[in-house]
Order: structure tokens, then sequence, then C-alpha cells
């Protein structure tokens, strides 16, 4: 009997220790790949932790991270937008048509009309998966295109310059020396993590995307939720725009492209998972990071574009396999 009793004993111990192992990989393994991967950077580029490269970075991955954060939401419900590089661009050539310098609008309703648009396409996605069950990927990727399409016609596909110096500002502009994106990125992340930390909507989504048939007989309305996730990744999307097209003084109609990739990733990387449910908003803020700061480094490296593009898809991948990895161990 004690012999049986002192055997079980180190390999209960021992479990216990890949247990603890395990789950803080599981909490904190993002942030630890984002110091590593800093420290070699700072090592390998003597440019990498200066001042202006780091500003540099934050000001590049504030758009992608904005798209992110919304891409969180409908991925933590079992869902996917494939639309958002679109939706985006098509937000801000509404928004920069009414921004040009000789139009004589006030810096609101370029806002307005630009939040709106990404706004009323979202909705549009929302109301096509939560009410006639279409599945999320082909609904987005058909808005893919269609988006795409309804900013070439807005435009006549050419591109919209000569914006009024206070809407140049949300992209270029600074305060106290931090870039006006990042500052805006900082606070969509902030009032993103408390909603889905602490409100009801917040637990509703976990809910969805954990068990929609539990969460339905629970008395939670599924397809309310549904739609305003999409809706909130197209208001994102919205916002984006406004600051893409205040970033590069224009607005493209092929801006935004593969832009879903950067987002998707981002998410995925930072421990979101796909089958839905699982997943914080702090892992996709560093998984913007990583995928920022590893196309930092490659270009300080003078490391060509195209490798960028195999690094990124490669630890997309990973990053899968381990999302499903974790599945299969629960």
């Amino acid at each position: 009997m004690n012999q049986a009793s002192s055997s079980a004993t180190p390999t209960t111990s021992a479990t216990d220790h890949r247990n603890r192992i395990t789950g803080f990989l599981s909490d904190y393994g993002i942030i630890v790949a984002f110091i590593v991967l800093c420290v070699i950077l700072s090592v390998v580029s003597p440019y990498f932790l200066g001042v202006n490269n780091l500003l540099n970075v934050l000001r590049q991955v504030s758009i992608n991270g904005v798209l992110a954060i919304g891409m969180t939401f409908v991925i933590l419900t079992r869902g996917i937008d494939l639309s958002v590089g679109s939706m985006m661009a098509f937000a801000a050539m509404v928004a920069a048509s009414f921004a040009v310098v000789d139009s004589g609008m006030p810096l609101i309703v370029p806002l307005t009309l630009g939040l709106a648009a990404g706004l009323a396409l979202g909705c549009v996605n929302g109301v096509m998966v939560a009410r006639f069950a279409i599945p999320p990927f082909v609904m987005t990727l058909g808005m893919l295109s269609m988006a795409r399409g309804l900013t070439y016609i807005y435009s006549d596909g050419m591109p919209i310059s000569s914006l009024s110096p206070s809407f140049l500002w949300l992209g270029q502009g600074m305060v106290v020396g931090i870039p006006v994106p990042v500052i805006l990125f900082a606070a969509v992340f902030m009032l993103a993590w408390f909603t889905l930390r602490y409100t009801t909507f917040g637990r509703y989504v976990y809910a969805v995307g954990g068990n929609p048939t539990a969460a339905r007989l629970s008395g939670i309305k599924v397809s309310r939720i549904t739609f305003s996730v999409y809706a909130i990744s197209g208001l994102l999307c919205g916002l984006a725009g406004l600051m893409i097209a205040a970033r590069t003084s224009a607005a493209l109609p092929q801006a935004g492209v593969a832009y879903e990739l950067d987002a998707i990733a981002a998410v995925v990387i930072g421990g979101t998972s796909l089958a839905g449910g699982k997943g914080r908003i702090v892992g996709t803020l560093f998984g913007v990071l990583i995928i920022g700061v590893i196309n930092n480094g490659l270009d300080l490296l003078g490391v060509s574009s195209f490798y960028q593009q195999l690094v990124k898809g490669a630890i997309i991948v990973v990053a899968v396999m381990l999302d499903r990895s974790r599945l299969s161990n629960t």
C-alpha cells in the first residue's frame, strides 16, 4: 500500500509540473515569444530599439491592430470576416471624398460618414450571417468582392487626394510625442478589453462561440450577438479606413488588399481559437505586435518582402497547428 502510494507520488508531481508549464505557456507564451523576438532583433540590428523605429513600428501596426480587434470579436463567435480590407478601403474612399480641401466640410462630416460606411457593410454581413444563416466564410468572401467593387464604382477607379490638414492629422499627427494612430489603437484596445472582460455582452460573445446551442437554451439571443460582432468589425473597418487615408494622404481604391490575412494572422497568433469561445484581446495585441516586429526586423535586415510573406504564412500555419493541438488535449 505504501509502496504504491510512494511510486504514484513522483508521477503525480511530474504531471502537476507539466500542467503548470503548459498553463504558463498558454497564458503567457505569446508575451514570452514577443520578448524573445525583440531581444533577438535588438542583437542583430542596432537600430531596432531606437525610439524613432519603435514609434514607426507602433504606427505601422495600428491599422492592422484596429482590424484585428474587430476580427477577434468575430472569431470568438466561430465566425470569420474576409472582407475587412475591402470594407476599410470603401470607408476610406467615402470619408476622403468629404475631406478634400475644396469641400469646405467640417471634420465631423468625413469622420461620421467613414465610420457609417464601414458600419453599414458590417451590418449587411451580420444580417446575412445571423438572420439568413449564410456561412460566414461565404458571406464575407462575397462582401470582399462587393465592397471592393463599390470602392471602384464610388471613385471611378481613381484615388482621392488633396485632403484637409485636420483630416490628415488623424494619420500623421502627434500628441505629446505619440502618433495619433497609436492613440486611437490603444483606445480601441482598452474599450474592447473592458467589453470582453467585464460586460454581459462580452460574456455572451464567449458563450455563443463556446456552444451556440447551450447559449440559445440559456436565453441568449444568439442571432443578435452574431449580428453585433460583424457590426463591430465593420465599424472598426470604418475607423481603420479613416486612419489609412489620413496616413497616406489619399484614399486609394486598391488600399487594404490582403489586410484581412494580417488581421486573421494576428488573432490566431494571439491564441484565439478558430473553433470559437476561447481567446483574449491581450493575445491579439501581442499577435499584432509580433507581426509588426517581424516585418520591421526583416526590413532592417534587408530581407525581401517575398520572404516576409513566407515567414508570416509559416507562423499562421504553426499557430493553427498549436490551436488544434490544444483542442485535442481538452
